[in-house]
């Protein structure tokens, strides 16, 4: 498979202060791992600055320009109770919705398969006009609208495996019978969305919650009977990935059991699916991940997997008996 990551050094620059757990460091991880050889031969590019008018078709230019303004010249701010904004957070905000448009626009020009888009900050929490979760804008909801606009994608599947509900995108598409939003997800837990009835104006919403302490096992069984089925028939012209990893066994953040095979497995299955329906075309942009070895290790099978390898057995860890709840 054609694959492609879109990164940028303003990622770096998004600092959110002492002990935060959505910190550059997660970006830092994830280019290690990727420094191996097996992805010596990957396709690498820059992501560009999100335009006004990308971020526009999701956020009101007054909400835009409400962010922009709140970006503070020197320490931090707070734009919501854990959403820190610093200097660098602007930039970096800016080329995260730019990373998931030029991610659209590589696939949907058939220059590859898919696209791996490995930014920071996150996206899938914010909603239309409130920044929340450690998220400005909404990457997954700004590539689908992109994909539509620019390049007449009819229909978009957006699968989000990130262990918090991506409440954001769900309130987005909501009432759009264009976008299908699925998600498997832990809860009760943050943002405290999600339930298995909501449904949306137009039954495309697809929620699959998870309890605490759930494994590889009760996620297949998840995605099989309720996910992979929904997208299937709403066959998409493009399908997004809201690629969280925190739903591995090690993440402080959540109470999930997923290792690294699991996300390779759901990767796998994803791709079987934009095979059948919109010729391979998959845009995968990075959410959530906190611990750096399972995000690091976790990216990388995504990615493997994207890229139509296998991935190595001795890189894939197991929970120990006590782990989890």
């Amino acid at each position: 498979m054609a694959s492609v990551v879109l990164t940028h050094r303003a990622s770096l620059d998004h600092d959110t202060g002492p002990g935060h757990p959505e910190r550059a460091e997660r970006i830092r991880a994830i280019e290690k791992a990727l420094s191996a050889e097996v992805f010596a031969g990957l396709t690498r590019s820059e992501a560009p600055a999100g335009t006004l008018e990308a971020i526009s078709r999701v956020h009101p230019p007054d909400y835009i320009r409400g962010i922009e303004r709140a970006m503070p010249t020197e320490g931090y701010a707070a734009l919501d109770s854990d959403t820190i904004a610093s200097p660098g957070t602007w930039k970096a905000a800016l080329h995260a919705a730019g990373g998931a448009t030029l991610a659209v626009d590589i696939v949907m020009r058939g220059e590859a398969d898919n696209v791996f888009v490995a930014v920071r900050p996150p996206g899938h929490h914010a909603e239309l006009a409130r920044p929340m979760g450690f998220c400005l804008f909404n990457n997954a909801a700004i590539a689908a609208r992109h994909a539509q606009a620019a390049h007449g994608a009819e229909r978009v599947a957006i699968m989000d495996f990130d262990v918090h509900h991506g409440n954001g995108t769900q309130a987005v598409f909501w009432s759009d019978p264009s976008v299908l939003y699925c998600s498997t997800h832990e809860m009760p837990l943050y943002p405290g969305t999600g339930a298995q009835g909501e449904a949306g104006a137009y039954g495309t919403i697809v929620n699959a919650p998870l309890s605490a302490g759930a494994d590889g096992d009760l996620f297949k069984e998840a995605v099989e009977t309720k996910i992979l089925p929904a997208i299937a028939a709403f066959a998409p012209d493009l399908l997004v990935i809201s690629a969280g990893f925190d739903a591995h066994y090690r993440d402080p953040l959540a109470n999930l059991n997923l290792t690294e095979a699991d996300f390779a497995w759901i990767t796998g299955k994803l791709m079987d699916l934009a095979l059948n329906h919109c010729d391979g075309r998959i845009v995968s942009v990075l959410e959530g991940g906190y611990d750096l070895e399972a995000l690091a290790a976790s990216s990388a099978a995504h990615l493997l997997t994207l890229m139509g390898s296998s991935v190595p057995e001795f890189a894939l860890s197991q929970p120990s008996p006590s782990t989890g709840s």
